[in-house]
């Protein structure tokens, strides 16, 4: 296919497409004259997966970049996985709490989690040691102690997630769900999790009045 009809199954326009081939996020085609070129499935496929990181994940390009060098490089399917995961977890600008990274470091370290304890060198530790560092700036320097109980909870939806995975059929398939799980699986679990609430403070709280402020 021709640039215009890979822009009008994407739904991506041709100028948006000409600037992905540019940076690089998208392989280029099959040179047919000296101004135009063909394009298969497989670019149609990596363009779908290029938006869904834009538009779903808000991602950079530098980071969409990143997201791809991942993918395409040649590693067992579980560093891939991690791979991916580290690059769509962009760090906060948060100025980090030492305590907060001494908690996270613990954290890591009871599970026995070795390799990303350094907040310089993961993504996914910087950003859980910036949103226990927000927390401690409001007040709340009690959240570790949610992070044991969390992971716990969580292995049974991680579980899940792998298993969706796993049961792709191509290596394409795979990698897609990677990638378009976790960011669309982020989403969904910020909806349930609300749903969740919802039913465990109904049961828990129930039609107890709030609590009036403390002027003594």
């Amino acid at each position: 296919m021709r640039v215009g009809e890979l822009s009008k199954r994407s739904g991506v326009p041709v100028p948006t497409i000409k600037y992905y081939l540019r940076e690089g996020l998208l392989p280029a085609g099959v040179l047919t004259s000296p101004n135009q070129a063909h394009y298969d499935e497989g670019h149609l496929r990596r363009l779908r997966l290029v938006r869904a990181l834009v538009d779903v994940g808000d991602l950079s390009i530098a980071a969409v970049r990143d997201v791809l060098v991942a993918i395409d490089t040649r590693d067992s399917l579980h560093n891939k996985l991690g791979a991916v995961q580290e690059a769509i977890s962009q760090p906060s600008a948060v100025d980090l709490d030492p305590l907060a990274v001494a908690d996270v470091q613990a954290f890591f370290a009871r599970q026995g989690e070795t390799d990303c304890v350094d907040v310089t060198e993961s993504n996914v530790t910087h950003m859980l040691a910036a949103a226990l560092s927000v927390a401690r700036s409001v007040g709340h320097d009690g959240m570790q102690d949610l992070l044991d109980p969390y992971l716990e909870g969580l292995k049974i939806i991680a579980q899940a997630d792998v298993d969706y995975i796993a049961r792709q059929s191509s290596r394409d398939d795979i990698i897609e769900a990677m990638v378009i799980g976790t960011l669309i699986g982020d989403t969904v679990l910020k909806a349930v999790r609300r749903l969740a609430h919802a039913q465990v403070s109904r049961d828990v709280i129930g039609d107890r009045p709030a609590l009036e402020d403390d002027e003594s």
